[in-house]
This record gives C-alpha cells, sequence and structure tokens, in this order.
C-alpha cells in the first residue's frame, strides 16, 4: 500500500470514527474512538512511508 493510500484510508477511518463517537450508545462511542485512532496510525503510516520510501 503506499503512500497516499494510508493517508486516505486514516482520513476516511478519522472522519467514520469522530461521527461514531457522537451515537448515544456507548458502546459504538468506543467503537469510534477505536477507528479514529486507526485512522491515525494510518496517516502517520503513510507519512512515514512517504518520508522513508513505499518499500518498507
Amino acid at each position: 500500500m503506499g503512500e497516499l493510500t494510508d493517508k486516505v484510508k486514516g482520513n476516511v477511518n478519522e472522519a467514520v470514527g469522530k461521527a461514531k463517537q457522537q451515537s448515544n450508545d456507548p458502546e459504538t462511542r468506543a467503537k469510534g474512538e477505536a477507528q479514529e485512532a486507526k485512522g491515525k496510525g494510518q496517516q502517520l503510516k503513510g507519512e512515514v512511508k512517504g518520508k522513508l520510501g513505499d518499500d518498507i
């Protein structure tokens, strides 16, 4: 997966996670927090790939 792909997936996961956090259901909110964190990790992975190259 390339740098851009990781960043896009990260942005999508962050946005969906934030939306889920607006739910009244505690379980859905918790899933949203986890999904947002996953998105941030994917974005970081994309940034690292951008700096080191896609071959990592």
